[in-house]
């Protein structure tokens, strides 16, 4: 038995040369790969019928076993083919596996798509005889291009990362690796195969040797678009934030009206739960809160045809909202030691209480210092924890998603209309209008705003502004 691996799955598309790789892994003694074992609509290869006994009815029921299968009754070691819109159960159970040998196989994602259409066209997915070559020309279509990109990017990524999380690697092999029969030997050698190939397999043929400007019968369109293509993701907003839970005992309940309040940090919380509270009649300490995973489940059974929601608020707003109650303030709730900290390293010139003499030029300082803050907190460089009440809007709407994605997302200059509407899809057609809170700070937003301030929050938020549509504050 091989000391690192029992079996292997190379990670493939169609048209990267998928099958003369097996070819070559099967010219190994001690290696036998299965083809395309977990295909939704065959198993292994369009005629076959079975694997090693496993039949596809067998496999849909319970693809683990054929897994199982392949690991002990292969002649060798066995392993098989799989892309990205294969069974995704095996996914899960094969990434997992550090007894799983990796083996990533990679195209120029152009040449794959051109090759894919023409034999689309011809109806030819192999060739093992050059005379029966049927020929024809690919037509580029950008859109389609742009999803089969996204779908090989998006997948590529979802494998790296697991891998860094469960701490394995694999072994990458580009398609013009294949004809080098050094990197073919030292595949082998990594699947712990004592034997070497003496030549590479010479059954199978190059379909379309031909240059990709010949073999595409709009290719001037196609450059042109390639052209327009941000290859390199130069327009991506970087984005170092840690990963947020769900911080379900945040999650508000209404008394009696099935909703629910997914409240994001330093947003229109006093204004919605004050709203909770009157939809009922009730007080807001009677409002349903400090949920656990089991009481939230629990609610969640008890009201069937709830509707949940979230509001977002502007980033500018939401930035100051967060300077205010948790570092401007020195009262309940607010962060004493993240304040010093700030203090000390931004030279913020907080005073130690707030007075007659703390004006809107002291106020803007130490606002625009916190916001230097901000870019560093998020950018990763400093040693403070990011909090919710200034994490990106984006991120936590993402830690929802883990539990309960919100059925409505608002926007707080929208409350007074949707509000009621959402109170209506819970059943509560006469749902009073909200009364908004005005929160009381020292110094209020308008008094310091400016194009400086709009100009600093929308880079330090861009992905909020560019999610959710934001245009300047006022």
């Amino acid at each position: 038995m091989n000391d690192r691996f029992d079996y292997f799955i190379v990670f493939a598309e169609m048209r990267t040369g998928s099958n003369f790789l097996e070819a070559n892994l099967n010219a190994f003694p001690g290696l036998v790969c299965h083809g395309e074992a977990f295909n939704p609509h065959f198993i292994g290869y369009p005629n076959s019928t079975e694997i090693l006994g496993i039949s596809q009815e067998m496999r849909e029921k319970d693809p683990a076993r054929l897994i199982d299968t392949i690991k002990q009754h292969s002649e060798g070691m066995g392993g098989f083919r799989y892309f990205h819109d294969h069974d995704p159960r095996v996914l899960e159970l094969c990434l997992a596996d550090p007894r799983c040998a990796k083996i990533v196989l990679t195209r120029n994602p152009v040449d794959s798509y051109v090759s894919w259409k023409i034999a689309q066209a011809t109806g030819q997915w192999k060739l093992t005889n050059v005379k029966k070559r049927k020929d024809s020309k690919a037509h580029f279509d950008r859109g389609d291009f742009e999803t089969h990109l996204a779908e090989l990017q998006a997948f590529q990524v979802l494998l790296l990362n697991e891998l860094q999380k469960t701490g394995q690697t694999a072994f990458y092999v580009a398609y013009e690796d294949l004809q080098d029969l050094d990197v073919m030997n030292g595949l082998g050698r990594w699947l712990g195969q004592p034997d070497q190939l003496e030549s590479l397999d010479g059954k199978l043929k190059k379909q379309n040797p031909e240059p990709i400007s010949e073999k595409v019968d709009n290719f001037a369109e196609m450059e042109q678009a390639l052209a327009h293509l941000d290859q390199f993701n130069l327009t991506r907003t970087p984005n170092f934030e840690p990963r947020r839970n769900a911080v379900v005992p945040s999650y508000v309940a209404a008394a009696k009206t099935r909703l629910l309040y997914l409240p994001i940090r330093s947003g229109p919380e006093l204004s919605v739960t004050k709203w909770l509270a009157a939809l009922d009649a009730v007080s807001q300490d009677e409002l349903t809160s400090r949920f656990s995973q089991k009481s939230l489940r629990d609610w969640k059974k008890d009201n069937t045809g709830f509707r949940s929601f979230t509001v977002l608020r502007h980033p500018v707003a939401r930035a100051h909202a967060a300077f205010c109650e948790k570092i401007l303030s020195t009262g309940p709730g607010s962060f004493s030691k993240i304040r010093k900290t700030i203090v000390k390293n931004f030279k913020l010139p907080l005073p130690e209480e707030v007075d007659d003499s703390y004006d809107a030029a002291i106020h803007r300082t130490c606002f625009i210092g916190f916001l230097d803050f901000l870019k560093a907190n998020l950018a990763g460089q400093t040693g403070v924890r990011v909090d919710a009440s200034w994490a990106s809007q984006v991120q936590v709407l993402q830690g929802f998603a883990d539990v309960t994605p919100p059925d409505f997302i608002l926007r707080e200059d929208e409350l007074d209309t949707m509000l009621p509407f959402v109170a209506a899809r819970a059943g509560r057609s006469d749902a009073p209008v909200p009364d908004i809170v005005t929160e009381i700070v020292p110094v209020p937003l308008e008094s310091i705003y400016d194009a400086e301030i709009e100009s600093l929050v929308n880079n330090i938020y861009n992905k909020d502004y560019v999610s959710f549509g934001f245009g300047p504050w006022r």
